[in-house]
């Protein structure tokens, strides 16, 4: 109320006011307040440049892919792309997939306003095995080709993923092209390498790719078709290049019935990708995270979604902010929710955490407070069976601040032994515990901060 007034004062003020600098300011609140009561558009027409007021045509453009009685007939990724590729220049539209086995070498490359539509389980996008070489021959970061110690195997259009040791810090460095010409074991790459991949750094190439890619895309969907990485047979590959999804740098992607299955890295990853929806999703049988909301990634969205048998269910990576988790089913991962480094002001709200093998929810220590992850919310969360004889079911750690653990039941079947249902580190400030419920543990509430 305060507010509210406070603004109509400034407002008569500045209207009343006689001088030039006011009298400007008086324009511009007018036009404000005009530009507030114009009318809604109610009769929207198709305008270049215009993607604010789109009619809602009753047909649009979509094109079918699959291995007979489609537009594009194929079961590769070429196929699969052909179309995504069709679409998009027209402006997008929908790609349907019909039910039918898709080997692929290489990842499906989404663009903005795609929609890729499966017909559930039946649409199988299947990774094909991967195979490894040693770099035969040096290249520099302004190179575009690479040259393979044995290239049996390879062919253009693979997607290839080439790994190196840094010669100055000793870290890796990781990048992912396609091979898109050969003379023998000299193979040309899309794009040139921007690193140095030498015989000193023990460079590899290995037909690595994620199932499906996006970079830099906007207002796209990947719905109801199913993902399976292979991971018996592909050797890993983090979290951070890839996955059964693997975006980066994109807006307003919606992933909705998405099954996505034994990846050796992550099942759906996203990287500084803001206002992502993942919903009704299954990620289950990863090396890596079932949901992978990566760094800088602002206000994600995941609903409904089965994560199972993966090295974490949900990992809020760096600086993941103003994010929900809601009515997801976690079971037997290692850490069902694991929150760290600048993750701030995310509700993580009435999951069901089953079985986990170490926390059901984990706060990551980082680096200090300054690194962690404050003002949480922690709210009406089922947590069953978290650990071993020393497991917790909620587990703060370091410097972090300003949680609240409210509405949650924490609940032990097996027997007590030395398990904790809240541990509050030492360091950890402005902590909230309200109405909580906790069952079956030795210690209710450890705190170390006494």
């Amino acid at each position: 109320m305060y507010s509210h007034s406070h603004n109509l004062n400034r407002r008569n003020f500045i209207l009343a006011s006689g001088t030039g600098l006011a009298a400007g300011y008086a324009t511009i609140a007018t036009r404000t307040s005009l530009a507030e009561d114009r009318p809604a558009v109610k009769f929207p027409r198709a305008t270049s440049g215009d993607t604010a007021a789109e009619p809602n045509w009753e047909e649009k453009l979509s094109i079918t892919v699959g291995p007979k009685d489609a537009d594009i007939v194929g079961t590769s990724q070429k196929a699969l792309q052909a179309a995504v590729d069709y679409v998009a220049r027209l402006g997008g539209g929908t790609v349907k997939v019909l039910p039918g086995e898709y080997k692929l070498r290489n990842s499906v490359f989404l663009a903005s306003k795609v929609r890729l539509l499966g017909s559930g389980d039946e649409s199988r996008l299947i990774k094909e095995p991967s195979i490894s070489t040693k770099l035969a021959a040096d290249s520099d970061w302004y190179d575009q080709e690479i040259t393979l110690d044995d290239a049996a195997g390879f062919q253009i259009g693979d997607g290839v993923c080439l790994r190196t040791k840094n010669p100055h810090n000793g870290g890796t460095n990781i990048l992912k092209r396609t091979l898109i010409a050969r003379s023998g074991q000299r193979f040309k790459i899309d794009k040139a390498l921007r690193e140095n991949f030498w015989h000193v750094g023990e460079s590899t190439a290995s037909t690595l790719f994620p199932i499906i890619s996006g970079e830099l895309i906007e207002d796209f969907a990947i719905e109801n078709i199913a993902l399976d990485g292979n991971r018996a047979k592909n050797t890993n590959l983090d979290g951070n290049y890839a996955g059964c999804i693997f975006l980066q740098d994109c807006s307003r992607g919606n992933i909705r019935r998405v099954a996505a299955r034994d990846y050796n890295g992550d099942g759906i990853s996203w990287q500084i990708c803001h206002d992502m929806l993942v919903e009704d999703c299954t990620s289950r049988g990863h090396a890596g995270l079932g949901l992978h909301p990566g760094s800088g990634s602002q206000r994600p969205v995941m609903r409904n979604n089965k994560l199972a048998d993966n090295d974490i269910g949900i990992f809020f990576c760096w600086g993941v902010k103003y994010g929900l988790a809601e009515g997801n089913q976690i079971k037997n991962c290692r850490l069902g929710v694991s929150i760290g480094h600048r993750d701030t002001d995310n509700l993580v709200v009435s999951n069901d955490i089953d079985s986990s093998g170490q926390s059901g929810v984990l706060f990551r220590p980082e680096r200090g407070p300054g690194f962690c992850g404050h003002r949480n919310v922690i709210e009406k969360n089922r947590i069953t069976n978290s650990g071993g004889d020393t497991g917790i079911g909620i587990d703060i750690q370091g410097g972090t601040e300003s949680i609240t653990l409210r509405s949650n039941t924490i609940r032990e079947t097996r027997s007590a032994a030395a398990r904790i249902g809240i541990r509050l580190g030492k360091e950890t400030k402005d902590i909230t515990l309200a109405e909580n419920k906790i069952e079956g543990v030795k210690t209710d509430v450890s705190d170390l901060r006494i």
